[in-house]
């Protein structure tokens, strides 16, 4: 009985967190949506505004996710072959890339800000309504993204403290792979954004 209800629940968390993939990639469609209809009309303040970024800061962000989708992904394979300490590592890695990529957001920013180029600033008041409406979904876009990715490693952390108090196994591998879904979603919105807003200049 008892394996059923757990059966049970792991079946409702598994349509839980497909209910609230799907929701979350029908929010950024329609941003992406709404910021592509705006580039179309403001293409040259776009490719102006678009310039302030760094191209580099963006590469990187995107292997050092890239490299987490691919450890946290491997933490499952770990996990149903009982290598608890190397699925430890894996999703400690994942973690480690996590925070880089805040990092580098954070200096990214701090060079806009720096630059008096933030919401509400005089500079960016003074630039044309493309310019700020880029700038608008820039930090619109990048700063929901940059939440998804603290709320995925609040996840993983959580899986992480149970891998290694051994409460997360092979039996309740699905809590493991649901947290991996939503990372994968948050570095599936990046795929997206970065060519957006960093390679379209």
């Amino acid at each position: 009985m008892s394996t059923v209800a757990a059966q049970t629940k792991q079946s409702g968390a598994g349509i839980g967190i497909w209910l609230l993939l799907i929701h979350e990639v029908i929010l950024f469609v329609c941003l992406f949506i709404v910021y592509a209809v705006y580039r179309f009309k403001n293409p040259i303040a776009f490719h102006l505004a678009s310039e302030e970024l760094s191209v580099g800061i963006g590469t990187l962000n995107t292997v050092f996710l890239f490299i987490s989708s691919m450890t946290v992904t491997m933490s499952i394979s770990a996990i149903q072959q009982k290598q608890r300490f190397r699925a430890g590592n894996l999703l400690t890695i994942t973690l480690l890339m996590g925070f880089i990529f805040m990092v580098n957001k954070y200096f990214e920013w701090s060079g806009k800000f720096g630059h008096g180029i933030y919401p509400g600033s005089e500079k960016l008041a003074e630039l044309g309504q493309g310019e700020i409406l880029f700038f608008v979904f820039y930090y619109a876009l990048l700063g929901l993204q940059a939440l998804h990715v603290i709320i995925g490693m609040v996840l993983l952390m959580i899986l992480l403290s149970r891998v290694f108090n051994s409460s997360l196994n092979e039996e309740n591998l699905p809590d493991l792979e649901n947290g991996a879904l939503y990372w994968n979603l948050v570095v599936l919105i990046w795929i997206f954004i970065f060519p957006l807003f960093y390679l379209l200049a």
